[in-house]
């Protein structure tokens, strides 16, 4: 079923109101007109069933209301996903590396079903801010992570927020992959996630394996996605990027990319 938003009218919006009136969500006239009170009601209906509030009935809104099945198809903009679309979100890098990278990344997001376009240029943006590259990469020693006169990533030795439990927790649990999953509580607790066990703690080196660096990255971004939708809903792209990174580092190639992304990308 296609999605329904204010301005459409018909028999599918006449469901969608009697609904949303049984649900308790009064539209106002049942009359198949999708107007303001309808768009309300939506909007009320989705903010208490705990989803992204957009006052547009999708097929995960749709699905809630029991007019659609939760496996009916969900937007996928991953065929448009190829390597020349994506080069224009990452002017800088080889092709080669995004030809290599690319088929891991869409596979995660498939996996965990973060196909439609917002996640999806939300992913790419995330990558082009932590690795220009497109390439998994390994947290550098640098003056934030790094005393003066210490061992590399002693200032995260004692970082009780991470989980860490003194040296050599630090250099052992740095930021690895393409979101720099960091600290002995992440490790953790998205290995758990994946159905690793103790395997990320163990061998904390394998989150920079590629498919697993996406499938981590994208289970991070799974967490947020309310949050994230709502940041790019109001397009705050600095929030957005906040509640991946917790700051704003990268924040410029974060929104370039995502631009680029809205052109070369289309809406599926």
């Amino acid at each position: 079923m296609a999605d329904l938003r204010r301005g459409d009218s018909g028999a599918a919006v006449k469901r969608l109101q009697k609904a949303l009136k049984a649900q308790g969500f009064d539209p106002g006239l049942v009359d198949g007109k999708f107007g303001a009170g309808t768009e309300a009601a939506l909007i009320g209906f989705q903010i208490g069933a705990d989803l992204l509030a957009d006052g547009v009935a999708g097929a995960r809104t749709l699905a809630a209301l029991g007019l659609a099945r939760a496996d009916d198809t969900w937007p996928n903009v991953l065929p448009a996903v190829d390597v020349q679309a994506v080069s224009e979100m990452f002017p800088f890098t080889p092709l080669r590396n995004i030809r290599e990278n690319l088929p891991p990344v869409c596979e995660a997001l498939l996996e965990r079903e973060l196909t439609d376009r917002p996640m999806v240029l939300m992913a790419l943006a995330t990558i082009r801010a932590e690795t220009e590259s497109f390439m998994p990469v390994g947290e550098g020693v640098s003056r934030f992570n790094t005393s003066p006169r210490g061992h590399p990533f002693d200032l995260y030795d004692q970082r009780r927020d991470l989980g860490n439990q003194g040296a050599p927790d630090g250099e052992r649990f740095r930021g690895r992959g393409y979101v720099q999953l960091t600290g002995r509580f992440n490790y953790g607790r998205y290995g758990q996630a994946l159905g690793l066990g103790e395997t990320l703690v163990d061998d904390p080196e394998r989150a920079s394996e590629p498919l697993l660096a996406a499938r981590l990255l994208v289970a991070f971004l799974k967490d947020k996605e309310r949050q994230i939708k709502e940041a790019l809903l109001a397009d705050d792209l600095r929030r957005a990027r906040r509640l991946v990174n917790g700051g704003s580092h990268g924040l410029e190639r974060f929104s370039d990319a995502f631009r680029r992304g809205e052109a070369s990308i289309g809406a599926g």
